[in-house]
């Protein structure tokens, strides 16, 4: 049987979820001299974010990081599904997608460590940044060819609003 192209699954997304550090991030901690620990986040990633709820998707974030930060930056692009501290990534996925009534398959994941695994196996299209780990990259459909905060969400964003006709259209 042959393998279907990713580009297949983009017609069907109607929801994005993305984990934090390694994805919206580029894995970096800086730690202050007061222990805070500071991540950045890609800028164009942020516009993504924003445009793809204003064009009606669903959107969430699971990361087992609990950075207070990341959460008021989350909520400030007015994503309200965030889940912190979810070291059981895929018990918050379960929850997620129940209380919204959504299907698995029309589920995009970006994820790029092994607690992104088990619920990349369930999603419609699992995909990942160009420098996720080798057995994230194994399963995903999808392999950005830009990194973890550089970029990969705006990315994978931005391929399926255009597929779906939903893109900023500048003329």
């Amino acid at each position: 049987m042959e393998e279907k192209s990713y580009k297949e699954y983009l017609n069907h997304i109607t929801t994005f979820i993305f984990d934090v550090d390694g994805v919206l991030t580029d894995s970096s901690v800086l730690v202050t001299t007061t222990g805070e620990l500071l991540r950045a986040m890609n800028i164009k990633d942020g516009f993504a974010l924003k445009f793809a709820l204003t064009a009606g998707y669903n959107m969430a974030i699971i990361s087992a990081g609990t950075n207070e930060g990341v959460k008021l930056r989350l909520e400030g692009l007015g994503i309200k599904d965030v889940f912190l501290g979810a070291h059981d990534k895929i018990t918050a996925f379960k929850e997620y997608i129940s209380a919204n009534n959504i299907k698995p398959e029309h589920v995009l994941y970006m994820g790029d460590d092994i607690a992104d695994y088990a619920v990349m196996k369930v999603v419609g299209l699992p995909s990942c940044p160009q420098d996720a780990i080798p057995e994230i990259k194994g399963i995903s459909k999808y392999i950005s060819h830009k990194k973890g905060g550089k970029g990969a969400v705006r990315d994978v964003i931005e391929q399926v609003l255009k597929v779906q006709g939903k893109w900023v259209e500048l003329s």
